[in-house]
């Protein structure tokens, strides 16, 4: 993607539905608990749609350190959709675990959409899964350089191709800043690693006979 869309953290009414809006009350930013509890529904949805199109899902993250795994194993059952993730902190690691290319790092840096898409390949390539999503960011408080204030999360997700559609996953990125202390940004990167894979997913449920 071109163009860095920018996030702030997830509003809510002061009550109701967290996420819908009520007559008379102001937004409010969503508290830790209530971005907690968004992060582990969005797990749960996106693990029940795999399991419904027979589908696992692998995870690669880097600054979210587990959040989509445990997300997406909270729910009892969930070895049903997912089949185990990657934790890859240092550039070596995203060499070692997932065979990002040296030379990527060090002209795009760590947090590049094409990381992340190279972070998602290489998961699907060294698991069982259908679907894979990588996360690769600047949670804060340090960390930020030209170009990519604390905040930035790049993202990758990659489904295995489909019969007749040759041998290279599909992969799309996308590039986010979101507002917030660190403890924020790790959890509304989870949160859009689960809820971009869902409807991903879906998209492709429509153009894949083989995922109806």
């Amino acid at each position: 993607m071109d163009r860095v869309a920018r996030m702030s953290v997830p509003r809510s009414p002061a009550s109701g539905t967290p996420g819908e809006s009520a007559p008379g009350n102001a937004d409010r930013a969503l508290s830790a608990f209530e971005l907690e509890t968004a992060v582990m529904a969005a797990g749960e949805r996106l693990g029940r749609l795999l399991q419904s199109l027979g589908l696992m899902a692998v995870s690669a993250e880097s600054c979210t350190g587990g959040l989509v795994a445990r997300a997406l194993t909270e729910t009892a059952g969930s070895s049903a959709w997912f089949d185990r993730g990657f934790v890859t902190y240092t550039n070596e690691s995203k060499q070692d675990a997932l065979g990002v290319s040296s030379d990527t790092l060090q002209a795009q840096g760590a947090v590049s959409e094409a990381v992340a898409a190279q972070m998602a390949a290489g998961a699907l390539r060294h698991s069982r899964a259908g679907l894979a999503m990588a996360i690769t960011g600047i949670a804060g408080p340090a960390g930020a350089v030209p170009g990519k204030p604390v905040g930035t999360v790049c993202f990758g997700w990659a489904v295995q191709p489909g019969a007749g559609q040759g041998n290279a996953p599909l992969v799309w990125t996308a590039t986010v800043r979101f507002d917030g202390d660190r403890a924020a940004v790790r959890r509304q990167a989870a949160l859009h690693a689960l809820s971009e894979a869902t409807r991903g997913l879906q998209a492709e449920r429509i153009d894949r006979p083989d995922l109806a």
